[in-house]
């Protein structure tokens, strides 16, 4: 069997591989040599590895972060994913707000942005544009009452919320541009203030500002909501809430939901009394301002104060 053996030179046979010369070996002890094992072979031979089978069921189908990165090509004959119209849209509109400022753009366009905060997904222009076209303006919009934003299509509570809040924060700008200031030098101070927080209410408000002696306002008060008829309850209630907090001067403020400004003949006889009662303790009342979405009026500049 030794000798069996030694018929079969791997050397040569390797030789003969390289110059393509005859190699006189017989399959059968080819065969014999590999049935043997370690016993003839040596480290790196041909019979060392056999070349592992091709893998099945390969995927050639690119993945969408490949399609989006351009990692890999899509066959010539695959479909090229769709992009949406929008898609972008958000960071383009962000871009020329950082840009340009919020006084260029459109109503629409501030509040479609002004929705990225509360609607995630989606185009919010559509919405925009349907707020606006139920209310009118942006200010309109945000002092719209949440059951009516709801009413409109894309608007759920938690965005009718988010409007809401964007009201209280401009009431929360204007009101502190006129804390601390003379109330009479900074008239118009007052009212950009009173437009921001009543202008576009849905409901009559009467309120009024507390302050001292150096006209500085020293308390915002809402003293009614709804209709007011009950003005003689009123006179009392103000002159008495003003001298607990120590004011030496007032100004009435209500507004008109249906949007004129001109004061009513109720509004006129309660400024009168509220005067007459402040008298007695040496309260001035500065003004009667009555807020309305087409401008304001002043019972002083009219003449009745």
């Amino acid at each position: 069997m030794a000798g069996a053996d030694e018929d079969f030179d791997e050397a040569s046979f390797f030789q003969s591989l390289n110059t393509g010369s005859p190699f006189p070996v017989q399959p059968a002890k080819v065969a014999k040599a590999r049935s043997k094992g370690t016993k003839t072979q040596k480290a790196g031979t041909l019979f060392d590895k056999v070349p592992a089978a091709p893998p099945q069921n390969v995927s050639t189908a690119i993945t969408p972060a490949e399609a989006e990165t351009g990692d890999t090509l899509p066959e010539d004959d695959a479909p090229t994913p769709e992009v949406p119209l929008y898609h972008g849209h958000r960071d383009r509109v962000r871009k020329r707000f950082d840009k340009i400022g919020g006084e260029a753009f459109e109503d629409y366009e501030l509040l479609e942005i002004a929705l990225f905060g509360v609607i995630s997904q989606g185009d919010t222009k559509d919405t925009a544009k349907l707020l606006l076209k139920r209310f009118g303006t942006f200010a309109e919009v945000v002092g719209a009452p949440t059951h009516l934003l709801q009413e409109v299509e894309g608007v759920g509570p938690a965005t009718a919320i988010h409007l809401k809040v964007l009201a209280a924060v401009a009431q929360r700008i204007t009101k502190g541009a006129v804390i601390q200031r003379d109330a009479l030098t900074s008239w118009h101070l007052i009212l950009d203030y009173l437009r921001a927080s009543m202008a576009f209410d849905a409901i009559e408000k009467f309120r009024v500002l507390y302050l001292n002696k150096k006209n500085l306002l020293i308390a915002d008060e809402v003293q009614q909501e709804g209709i007011v008829d009950h003005t003689p309850a009123y006179p009392s209630k103000v002159v008495n809430r003003a001298y607990n907090l120590g004011a030496t001067a007032i100004v009435l403020v209500d507004n008109h939901p249906s949007g004129d400004p001109e004061p009513s003949k109720a509004d006129i006889e309660l400024t009168k009394a509220i005067i007459a009662a402040a008298k007695g303790h040496n309260i001035v009342v500065h003004d009667h301002i009555i807020i309305g979405r087409n401008g304001h009026a002043s019972l002083r500049g009219q003449g009745y104060i």
